[in-house]
């Protein structure tokens, strides 16, 4: 039988090999030092901490990072190509993450730099996977450049 007329085939991969790679370079990278911010969550009573992700195509984006971030944030290069970066900022609240976001965001654009897209995950408690953390963080990134959500910030809290 064929299809429908005007019906759209939904695709059979949800994501693609240059996705799946990029998720497991994220889990290469972070899977050990998400494994010691949970040790240290469950030890000081579950302060959070939040992931961002971030992209700019133009920029060095590694020094702009390098001078923003605090002493306490961990940055993580994941895909040099695509300019990817990840930032693990201890004791972090998804507010005081999206303000930081926000500046970030704002310099580049100011800095003329262009395909900017920034995803955000506020991780409240250790009930969830770390690896289940890194594909949260790693699918809302992508689902920030597939809806075209340049310069925008999307958050969420786990």
């Amino acid at each position: 039988m064929g299809e429908e007329v005007g019906k759209k085939r939904r695709p059979t991969l949800r994501f693609t090999e240059s996705d799946i790679m990029l998720a497991l370079a994220m889990i290469n990278k972070l899977e050990k030092p998400m494994e010691l911010l949970y040790y240290l969550m469950t030890r000081e009573k579950e302060k959070p901490f939040v992931v961002i992700l971030l992209s700019a195509q133009d920029i060095a984006l590694e020094t702009i990072l390098k001078e923003e971030k605090r002493d306490t944030d961990l940055l993580f290069e994941v895909d040099k190509d695509k300019n990817l970066y990840v930032l693990l900022c201890q004791e972090t609240k998804v507010d005081g993450g999206y303000r930081f976001a926000e500046r970030l965001v704002r310099t580049l654009v100011m800095d003329n730099a262009h395909s900017i897209y920034c995803s955000e995950i506020e991780v409240r408690s250790t009930k969830y996977d770390i690896k289940e953390v890194i594909f949260k963080a790693i699918e809302s990134y992508m689902s920030a450049r597939s809806e075209g959500k340049e310069k925008e910030i999307i958050f969420r809290s786990l």
